[in-house]
């Protein structure tokens, strides 16, 4: 029979978290550390935004780079907050939108991307889909920014290195003295840098650094879908300083083709969640955080995560994390194997997004599997 489907899907396998998180459905009441999605709902205000532009009629499509409000809103803060003048501002379909258009408008074949392991999912898939090359950096046992293994990484065929903090999926927010030194040597070897912030109001510990505040060749992603519980609306933005312009006017033509738009009552949304305060938000999840922390420390090796809302756990040393996930799985405990986001298969990862019961609970139930 003829081959009809394109040989670049073989390229990528399907998700491991969705595979887990649809098991979820079939399990009765699961302790679900599956999924990277907000355990509270988008505040009431900000769903009453939404409601009034539908009723509005404000529901065809927007610019392609976003309302012309919300993009000059967002230049402005974005301006502000690392020293740009006249940045370019792309609203995108969710971050992840946003990371597939700008491997598309970026990546060539035998283009190589530099990625710190453990990384998140998608910038394998995506860098193979395009014919890229991954060159990964172990940043093992700590997850620190490991600097000096990414400036010996760099080579003629590098075309960008991508930074995740805080990071998914190990917690670890950098600190501002290593992004400095990144910046240096980005700078030095004249290499774009993707910093990937989805999770940047989620920093526990003192503030989240941003490599963009250093080095203006850094492509900005950010978004609501995290800090305000919008993972179904599918909004985020990317930002960039003038010098990446030409990067920015690329995607937006490929968003044209594409996603044409983002979700434009979702865009009015959005302007009132650029002053909506989550501090509340993001102090309960500080303690979400240091509940599974107190609880697992004994019995696990773990590193305190600083941000985001996941922690990367290495499997006891009488399992192989595959073999550790699986038996979690089965005592109603749903985790990840580290595998899915590493070249490694020794730790899982744990989404606390969920309630402090359901934490509670299943901190009891790996403990005691281990």
């Amino acid at each position: 029979m003829k081959r009809i489907i394109a040989d670049r899907t073989a390229k990528i396998d399907a998700s491991g978290i969705r595979k887990v998180f649809a098991l979820g459905a079939s399990l009765e009441d699961p302790v679900n550390f599956s999924i990277g999605q907000p355990d509270f709902d988008v505040p009431e205000e900000l769903k009453e935004e939404a409601i009034r532009a539908i009723q509005a009629g404000q529901n065809s499509y927007s610019q392609t780079a976003g309302d012309t409000v919300l993009n000059r809103r967002i230049a402005e803060r974005v301006g502000e907050e690392y020293g740009w003048d006249d940045p370019s501002v792309l609203v995108v379909s969710g971050v992840s939108g946003g990371l597939l258009l700008a491997f598309m408008a970026l990546v060539d074949p035998g283009d190589e991307v530099i990625i710190p392991d453990p990384y998140f999912v998608m910038y394998k898939h995506l860098v193979n889909l395009l014919g890229g090359k991954c060159v990964f950096v172990d940043s093992y046992p700590d997850f620190e920014l490991p600097v000096q293994r990414i400036a010996e990484a760099i080579t003629d065929k590098t075309k960008m290195i991508i930074l995740n903090s805080p990071c998914n999926p190990t917690g670890k927010v950098y600190s501002a003295q290593q992004v400095q030194a990144m910046a240096e040597i980005a700078r030095e070897k004249d290499v774009l840098v993707m910093t990937d912030e989805i999770y940047e109001r989620f920093c526990y510990d003192g503030e989240c650094p941003s490599i963009a505040k250093y080095y203006e060749k850094s492509l900005v992603m950010q978004g609501f879908s995290k800090s305000h519980a919008m993972t179904g609306w599918r909004l985020g933005y990317v930002a960039a300083h003038g010098c990446l312009r030409d990067v920015i006017e690329e995607m937006t033509k490929i968003q044209q083709y594409t996603f044409v738009c983002a979700p434009t009552p979702f865009q009015q949304a959005a302007l009132a969640a650029l002053d909506y305060d989550v501090g509340d938000l993001v102090d309960s999840y500080r303690k979400k955080r240091d509940l599974l922390y107190e609880g697992l420390r004994d019995k696990f090796e773990l590193v305190k995560p600083g941000g985001a809302f996941y922690a990367f756990i290495k499997a006891p040393d009488n399992f192989g994390a595959t073999q550790f996930v699986e038996k979690a799985i089965a005592a109603n405990v749903l985790i990840i194997p580290g595998s899915v986001f590493s070249e490694k298969d020794t730790h899982f990862r744990i989404s606390y997004a969920t309630s402090d019961e359901k934490i509670r609970q299943g901190v009891e139930i790996l403990c005691n599997l281990a």
